[in-house]
């Protein structure tokens, strides 16, 4: 982002970095704990359970909180979402299983089941202490695409389940969005990696970075060398406006700086623009929008062509923006960069309306989703992701898929896991029949 005076880096003191980017949601003492466990009604019918992608039973979990057996919650966390701990830090409770808990009303707040759940899995993935324990050998190999929560997940299950397994990861360290695409103050004290070390102790799982579909190895050399394959490959290529002056110095893909900003130990070393616009209304522009005002850029205009119900991002996540400084505009498509050279501003058009919109900008970050990156033409596709069935089946026999690459996904990293799962489960059931 070079090239502009107003994009420097040390704009705050490294003291202010640091609180800035301390824990989201700092982790609840044992007493709070049991107090907070102490609430849940422990409902048969669970609708939290429900509610949660991995189907984890949370009464479960939180009872044995409540009788101190913190090993045993965990256990019941991390054998339906081996990612619980990171689930816990990431996942819109606020959305789904806090919102259907039956505490949730006008008169008091559901069960902080998200904190619960960290609470639970901390000491077991921190520790690694190995909760699971490899089945005798089947004498199977799987490939598994994608480094990121589906892979890692699909991964953990087989070898689980007595399966050799080898992770081919497109960066130099695995993990995906967890490590690469989630805001850092969401994920502190590197505990994405602590997660995957986690993951990857069980054995029997080969880890592969620096590896990437169509670069040195293609999908029909994975079947013949492979007993089946899993694609975990999610959406490595950044969409674009289709605007003028979108090639402008200083117009940025937001996953590209958010992934900077997660691999550079001193965050005031960042280049951070003084005036920044975000373009875009899911988790992603709330996450470098934010993470700009934290870093100390002056205005930050967070703009999305539709209404605050259509947002990507959740109610708790738009007002996190808002109070950490944060305007949203809504109702307003960009037109065209303005520039000569760098970026100097954005004319946007209001929608349904002839007035329009114009903000000053040094900075302009792109956060309109992403797609995924090609070499897969041989499998069936609907716009722009993989076709799959309920058992994560690709059309291509032997090749299953999940995650932010399939139709139909939420780009959760909580439904990635359990597409893994349902692969992982689906493919055992394959290689023991054949």
């Amino acid at each position: 982002m070079a090239g502009n005076e107003q994009i420097r880096s040390g704009r705050l003191s490294k003291a202010e970095v640091d609180e800035n980017f301390a824990d989201l949601h700092p982790p609840l003492t044992r007493s709070e704990a049991l107090i907070e466990a102490d609430r849940c009604y422990f409902c048969f019918d669970a609708p939290c359970t429900t509610a949660c992608p991995t189907g984890i039973d949370i009464p479960g979990f939180i009872q044995k909180i409540r009788s101190d057996n913190l090993r045993g919650s965990a256990h019941t966390i991390l054998r339906e979402n081996v990612m619980g701990g990171m689930c816990a830090r990431v996942c819109p409770t606020e959305i789904l299983c806090e919102e259907a808990c039956v505490r949730n009303t006008h008169e008091e707040k559901p069960v902080e089941i998200g904190l619960l759940q960290r609470h639970a899995t901390d000491p077991v993935i921190e520790n690694n202490d190995q909760l699971f324990q490899r089945a005798s050998a089947s004498g199977k190999k799987v490939a598994v695409v994608g480094g990121g929560p589906a892979g890692l997940s699909c991964a953990h299950r087989l070898a689980v389940l007595g399966h050799d397994v080898v992770v081919f990861n497109r960066n130099s360290k695995p993990g995906g969005l967890n490590e690469y695409g989630i805001a850092a103050y969401k994920t502190i004290d590197n505990f994405a990696q602590t997660e995957v070390d986690y993951i990857l102790s069980i054995g029997g799982i080969e880890l592969r970075n620096n590896s990437a579909l169509g670069e040195g190895f293609e999908l029909a050399e994975l079947c013949d060398d492979y007993d089946a394959v899993f694609l975990g490959v999610g959406l490595a290529l950044s969409n674009d406006l289709g605007i003028d002056g979108e090639d402008l110095d200083g117009v940025v893909n937001a996953i590209e700086y958010i992934a900077e900003l997660r691999q550079t130990d001193d965050k005031t070393t960042l280049p951070v623009g003084r005036d920044v616009v975000v373009i875009g209304g899911g988790m992603t522009a709330i996450d470098v929008a934010v993470q700009s005002k934290r870093l100390g850029a002056e205005q930050v205009h967070m703009v999305y062509r539709r209404g605050p119900e259509q947002m990507g991002a959740s109610v708790f996540e738009q007002a996190l923006a808002q109070t950490s400084g944060v305007t949203i505009h809504h109702w307003a498509s960009p037109e065209r960069m303005l520039g000569d050279g760098h970026v100097t501003g954005v004319e946007f058009a209001i929608n349904d309306s002839d007035d329009g919109m114009r903000l000053d900008a040094d900075v302009v970050f792109k956060a309109i989703g992403q797609k995924m990156d090609g070499g897969l033409d041989s499998l069936d596709i609907e716009a722009g992701r993989l076709v799959v069935d309920i058992d994560q089946k690709t059309s291509m026999d032997g090749v299953w898929a999940g995650g932010d690459c399939v139709v139909g996904g939420d780009d959760l990293t909580v439904s990635a896991v359990q597409h893994g799962k349902i692969a992982a489960i689906s493919i055992d059931r394959y290689l023991r029949d054949s």
